[in-house]
């Protein structure tokens, strides 16, 4: 009984980071809350290998449903097509370096000194906000863009139709994620590095970082799945080797069904969530995930803060 109970708890997490992994609104302010209500009842070792392992899962389904555009052997591709498959990882590499670099010097410090409620409900508020504020500027723009190119006593809406859509594309100079060049990369990747502050969102950092560089939503989008395939691959393999060189391979059966269970929900839930995200965005643009992350921001604090005072 004690063994499914915990299989179910990996379940609803394996859930909720398939979900927020991709979704524009911080893995971690989620998984704050999660762990207010929800605790595994293995050691403070093995739970800090499992949040960071079922990464892995969601990383699985990115490379999943992009296997043939990140492939860049694939035989049905013709040569110039692979060179740009290379290409494209050449800038993934570049996007990761800032991170990566700034995750070996910093994120001890900043998971010591800033992963609290405080600090994650101000990044939830700040950067929810910010979505808000750069797609009210995006719409604006399209507008004008709109205005310009329709014939007078046409009404087309902002991002609807033909003419939405090519005045998004006209709003951003980089159309798709092929487009990217190495100097947009580098700056999408010191974007990243913002999402060592816990309750930014590492997707929302590069997706903002995306946009403001001149990537369309869409590029925006897939190149923040791509920058976390190295990255959170990576930052999985260093804790489990970790783990192992601490503890050794042993693992009760419930900590490797733990393991297993919310590696697979992660993946299977990740990629949901990625055709979610990017069927939603061709027709609508991140504001509502602003707004969400700005109402969670608030029930985060509101709850720490009567927390704290029941306590007192």
């Amino acid at each position: 009984m004690d063994m499914i109970v915990e299989l179910l708890k990996a379940l609803l997490i394996g859930v909720v980071e398939g979900i927020t992994e991709w979704l524009p609104i911080s893995s971690t302010g989620h998984m704050i809350l999660v762990d207010e209500f929800v605790k595994l009842g293995v050691s403070d070792a093995f739970r800090e290998l499992f949040l960071v392992v079922i990464q892995i899962g969601a990383i699985m389904a990115v490379i999943i449903l992009y296997f043939h555009k990140l492939n860049p052997l694939s035989r049905k591709k013709t040569a110039p097509e692979r060179r740009d498959t290379w290409r494209l990882w050449g800038m993934v590499v570049i996007g990761c370096l800032p991170a990566a670099v700034a995750g070996i010097l910093l994120d001890d410090f900043f998971t010591e000194h800033f992963h609290n409620a405080w600090t994650v409900s101000a990044a939830l508020i700040v950067y929810g906000i910010v979505f808000i504020v750069l797609e009210r500027r995006n719409r604006k723009r399209e507008a004008a863009l709109l205005a310009k190119s329709t014939p007078r006593g046409k009404h087309v809406r902002v991002g609807s139709g033909d003419d939405g859509d090519e005045a998004e594309m006209a709003l951003f100079k980089v159309k798709s994620v092929d487009e990217i060049d190495w100097k947009t990369a580098l700056k999408i990747g010191f974007f990243q590095v913002l999402a060592i502050v816990p309750g930014t969102s590492r997707s929302g950092a590069t997706i903002i970082g995306g946009m403001l560089c001149g990537c369309s939503r869409t590029a925006a989008a897939e190149f923040t799945f791509f920058l976390a395939i190295p990255i959170m691959f990576g930052w999985g393999m260093l804790k489990t080797i970790k783990y192992v060189a601490e503890l050794g391979l042993s693992m009760s059966t419930t900590e490797i069904g733990v393991l297993v269970v919310g590696v697979l929900t992660a993946f299977v839930v990740s990629i949901i969530s990625i055709k979610f995200l990017m069927g939603y965005i061709k027709k609508n643009d991140f504001t509502a995930f602003g707004v969400y992350r700005i109402v969670l921001g608030v029930c985060v604090l509101a709850f720490f803060v009567a927390k704290a005072t029941i306590l007192s």
